[in-house]
């Protein structure tokens, strides 16, 4: 298990960051704002035009602390880091696994098993939590239908059919998201799913917390050793990390969806946090920025006990524990992937 290492988000515009001695030194405007020892950190995420010396980016490659670069919205531009760990026959079996269709049938209905049970939760926690604010009455059916879907993938093996359901399944789930909004109503309106670029505040939210899952989710599966580019669900397509979508389908709801809807239900996001473009693209200032990340890593914090595992660990650590199960799966030593399942 590995242990949890802290992420340092840089989103104040023209940052430098460079190496002194064994630590970060964060510089704003040429006066240093913050130091942090390199052993304190598992990665770095800049966003927007953030700058980093080439000696702090060898020293974090020298010592397993990744750098990624985003655009100011949570668009993943690029990615420094040091050698590829983890052993060639683990990534290998991936390879010959990820070429069966039959295989890699097995493994996309357990990240879509563990989707649709998390969106089941998540409608039904909303239920319970503001019960008489929310009008549960169609909300109900689907709760029961994921039911009734979770046990169908169970039984598929056909891989179109088992993006055929999941398709149809977030539909139907994000078609209820807005329902889910119990405050500031008027100024958060859902009307459907919409990206590159996201066309209002709600889709804002949510692409920047997917953008962080994303990033998460690739370094969770690189300290295991897999490949996070080969993927089972999501096929190979150039620039995409098809296994990093792959795992982070579980998670959308539990550490995406939720929290864009706290910030919203809590007032923690405020219309005046948002900005459209020119191009109409929706973007968040720097202040809702902040408050979503530290947000998120408080979110992370929160201590569960893991389902399959039966230990308890930080919600940050979840995607590490998922990507080990997958690697034991792929090596042969679980009869199935156990996908991360929130109760």
């Amino acid at each position: 298990m590995r242990k949890m290492l802290n992420t340092l988000y840089v989103t104040t515009q023209g940052a430098y960051l460079n190496k002194e001695g064994e630590t970060v030194v964060v510089n704003i405007e040429r006066e240093t704002r913050l130091r942090l020892p390199i052993h304190t950190l598992g990665s770095i995420v800049c966003f927007g035009q953030v700058t980093c010396s080439p000696f702090l980016l060898g020293h974090c490659a020298e010592n397993n602390v990744s750098v990624s670069f985003m655009t100011g919205y949570g668009k993943f531009l690029a990615r420094v880091q040091g050698p590829v760990a983890g052993n060639v026959l683990l990534r290998r079996e991936q390879y010959r696994q990820a070429d069966d269709l039959k295989a890699s049938a097995r493994l996309a209905r357990m990240f879509v098993l563990g989707k649709v049970a998390n969106c089941r939760t998540v409608l039904g926690r909303a239920m319970r939590d503001h019960a008489g604010k929310i009008d549960s009455s169609g909300m109900e059916g689907i709760v029961r239908q994921f039911s009734r879907i979770a046990r169908k993938l169970l039984r598929e093996e056909d891989l179109d059919n088992i993006r055929g359901i999941e398709g149809r399944a977030a539909n139907d789930y994000f078609a209820l998201f807005n329902d889910l909004i119990v405050s500031q109503k008027e100024d958060f309106i859902f009307a459907g799913r919409n990206r590159r670029p996201p066309l209002d505040k709600v889709n804002c939210l949510l692409s920047f917390l997917y953008s962080l899952l994303y990033h998460d989710a690739r370094s969770a599966l690189e300290t295991v050793g897999l490949d996070p580019a080969v993927g089972f669900l999501h096929r190979d397509r150039p620039g995409r990390l098809g296994l990093a979508l792959d795992l982070m389908e579980e998670f959308r709801p539990v550490l995406g969806d939720r929290l864009a809807l706290s910030l919203i239900n809590l007032g923690q996001a405020r219309k005046k946090g948002f900005t459209v473009t020119e191009s109409g693209a929706v973007i968040m200032d720097d202040d809702t920025r902040k408050t979503l990340l530290t947000e998120y890593q408080k979110r992370k914090q929160i201590e569960i006990e893991h389902p399959f595992l039966k230990e308890k660990m930080p919600l940050g650590m979840l995607m590490f524990a998922q990507a080990q199960l997958l690697s034991r799966y792929l090596r042969g030593d679980l009869d199935e992937y156990p996908p991360f399942i929130w109760r």
